[in-house]
């Protein structure tokens, strides 16, 4: 767990400074007009976002439904890769051993 641990420090840091970074260059609010008219965009836009839900899916199976697993959809959807790392973070801090990961949450 040591590792993930480490990547998932490493992935919310490295997202909050290309963020923070990209933010001080241009708003995401001129670039987004542009999208639509790139394929690459558009495909590589599906391809995050199925990501996203896909790694929820796993939050959904671990907590049920509840107000904090569709909290976390939301964060998801907003900052992406930022918020998948506070959870992974969260979710290692409260487990025991690897396979809690993967166990369901006590209700």
């Amino acid at each position: 767990m040591k590792y993930l641990k480490l990547w998932a420090w490493a992935v919310l840091i490295a997202m909050l400074i290309v963020t923070t970074w990209a933010s001080l260059q241009q708003s995401i609010f001129d670039v987004i007009k542009y999208f639509p008219d790139e394929p690459w965009w558009v495909a590589t836009l599906y391809d995050t976002y199925f990501a996203f839900v896909f790694f929820w899916l796993w939050i959904l199976y671990r907590e049920g439904w509840s107000i904090s697993s569709i909290s976390w959809l939301v964060a998801i959807l907003l900052l992406g890769n930022i918020a998948m790392a506070i959870y992974v973070l969260i979710a290692i801090h409260n487990a025991q051993s690897l396979p809690d990961l993967f166990r369901r949450q006590s209700s």
